[in-house]
């Protein structure tokens, strides 16, 4: 039971850092051609439930949100506790 909730968890982690790469990326193009924007709770909202990797590599690779201290405030915070959950749910199924 354990490996299928960590392989779960694992794959959802995978599928909402995606979701928060294109984000970025589509919210930055939008930037630049002066449309409707992505808000930003939403932007804020993936990379901290469960996107923080995609959320992250966003900001770098597409230079998008980078001077806001709340995006990357945000967007560690929630590194931090999807690591620490993913490292628990490891342990669980070692032990």
């Amino acid at each position: 039971m354990n490996t299928k909730i960590l392989a779960v968890y694992a794959v959802f982690l995978v599928i909402m850092s995606f979701v928060s790469l294109i984000l970025y990326k589509t919210d930055k193009v939008k930037a630049k051609k002066g449309k409707w924007r992505t808000k930003e709770s939403v932007l804020l909202g993936f990379g901290f439930f469960g996107g923080a990797i995609g959320a992250l590599s966003g900001m770098k690779l597409f230079r998008h949100k980078t001077k806001h201290w709340y995006f990357w405030t945000v967007n560690i915070i929630g590194l931090i506790w999807q690591t620490g959950l993913l490292v628990w749910l490891i342990l669980r199924v070692i032990s």
